[in-house]
């Protein structure tokens, strides 16, 4: 009797699972629609149900508010079922948590499928600065110590973390002007109402590319093919400072392992496409579609990280 219930759970379980997915997939987009993370989204959502098969149709639905946190608690809640997943930036995963009160815990409510893609930033001052390398900032900074000022898309976004990690790290101070987003601060770049700003490279290479912004330094650990003359932090002797910004897809905690599986797949498959992936590439991104195991090493190791950083910087939500 034992061994028959079993049998029949095994059958059952291969039954449900050949059934997914039996309504539309949601990809959910903590964010408005046109930034990058949306960008990913819908890239996913063009092939994913061409590469699921069977005719699974994937849709995206924008659920911003709260640093990216409102959509990250949506499907945190979400049935396990196969049917909604998170598509969103490090903020919620790895950064919202240490700055504001979330409903849910990053490491433990979340179910890791895979990071898609990453991307540096970039330091980046107008073209009509008198700063023309690294050295020059530091030199300056060191100098004139809170006078450079420095913009962000907000408190605790990936390029206000970034300056204060590049202040720790060679020991000097600038001013931080935070933005509600990246277009003002793009705006007041070329305008020359700041200094500087450490820019996502998808953001700024499109001004660099005319010359109206210089880049000055990035911050991955090795030299973007986008821009091979301008070198990296760590190579220019800022230590510890490979920051990248990325995109990862999750579900909500206890996705069945073989819906896990076709996913993983689906995402590889849709990002390899030689429709997708060069694109990609152009637009500065890196392809990672690292394995759920290896996700969640590495939000765990993120996670610690700016959890140190933004605890001995003092950083505050906004």
């Amino acid at each position: 009797m034992k061994k028959s219930l079993i049998a029949l759970a095994l059958v059952a379980t291969s039954l449900s699972a050949f059934a997914w997915p039996d309504k539309p997939i949601t990809l959910v987009v903590p964010f408005p629609p046109g930034g990058s993370t949306d960008l990913i989204a819908r890239q996913l959502s063009g092939k994913m149900g061409e590469k699921l098969g069977g005719g699974a149709t994937v849709i995206v639905e924008n659920k911003a508010g709260a640093t990216g946190t409102i959509g990250a608690t949506f499907v945190a809640r979400a049935p396990a079922d196969g049917h909604t997943f998170l598509v969103a930036s490090l903020g919620p995963f790895v950064i919202a948590p240490h700055l504001i009160k979330v409903q849910y815990d990053a490491l433990k409510d979340l179910d890791p499928v895979t990071v898609v893609v990453q991307a540096p930033n970039v330091l980046v001052v107008p073209a009509a600065s008198a700063h023309k390398s690294l050295a020059d900032v530091i030199a300056f900074q060191k100098a004139n110590p809170g006078k450079m000022t420095f913009a962000s898309s907000g408190n605790g976004s990936s390029d206000h973390l970034t300056a204060e990690l590049f202040w720790q790290q060679t020991g000097t101070s600038g001013v931080h002007v935070p933005y509600k987003g990246g277009g003002p601060v793009m705006s007041d770049l070329l305008g020359n109402q700041v200094d500087s700003s450490f820019m996502n490279i998808n953001t700024a290479m499109p001004q660099i590319k005319v010359g109206k912004l210089r880049a000055l330094a990035i911050t991955s650990a090795k030299r973007s093919p986008l821009l091979p003359e301008v070198p990296t932090l760590e190579e220019s002797g800022v230590k510890d400072a490979n920051v990248q910004s990325w995109q990862a897809v999750a579900a909500p905690k206890g996705l069945p392992t073989d819906v896990k599986k076709r996913v993983h797949e689906a995402v590889l498959a849709s990002i390899n496409d030689p429709a997708i992936k060069p694109k990609l590439l152009e637009l500065g991104f890196e392809v990672v579609l690292n394995t759920p195991e290896q996700f969640a090493a590495f939000q765990a190791s993120e996670f610690s990280r700016w959890q140190k950083l933004i605890t001995s910087r003092g950083i505050k939500a906004d």
